[in-house]
């Protein structure tokens, strides 16, 4: 619209979209299986961060509820550094993530695991099974929060690699 007058003009240079498009189809080529391998084993690791520090500092649930004090006469056998959840350790050291066919866990391989996650129930022997539920398992808002912001960075990076090709 040259030399008519317009006060406005829009051009649009073809070398500059086959740049654009070279661009985001090098994006998308990025996100092969190994990619997306990597970005669910980052999503995954995140989660393993999350449980462990819920157990060993926050404890609460997800949804931010604390837990459940140790009934008084099972606290009288806990030593002076054990707290909920922790005794020896060994649930904290099980957590563990995975990742397999685009399905990423976290979680426990303790048999006793489900048991303070869920909770007893009064039919069950006293002791051990009748625990109350230490929910440990889960996402709270502040957690995925935390996710988005790994999932972006993941994706940040993406973009900035194939930008920069």
């Amino acid at each position: 619209m040259a030399g008519s007058g317009a006060a406005l003009e829009v051009r649009i240079d073809s070398a500059g979209l086959a740049q654009l498009q070279e661009r985001l189809d090098r994006l998308a080529r990025a996100l092969r299986p190994a990619e997306l391998q990597d970005m669910l084993e980052g999503l995954a690791a995140e989660v393993e961060t999350q449980t462990r520090r819920r157990i060993s500092e926050e404890r609460t649930s997800p949804n931010g509820e604390k837990w459940p004090e140790w009934e008084p006469s099972y606290a009288k056998t806990r030593h002076g550094n054990q707290s909920l959840l922790m005794g020896e350790g060994d649930l904290l050291d099980s957590i563990q993530s995975a990742v397999d066919g685009g399905v990423a866990e976290t979680g426990t391989n303790k048999i006793y695991g489900p048991i303070h996650q869920l909770g007893g129930t009064p039919d069950m022997a006293p002791g051990p099974a009748a625990v109350r539920a230490r929910a440990y398992l889960g996402l709270s808002e502040s957690n995925v929060r935390e996710l988005d912001g790994v999932l972006s960075d993941f994706l940040d990076g993406l973009i900035g690699e194939a930008l920069a090709s």
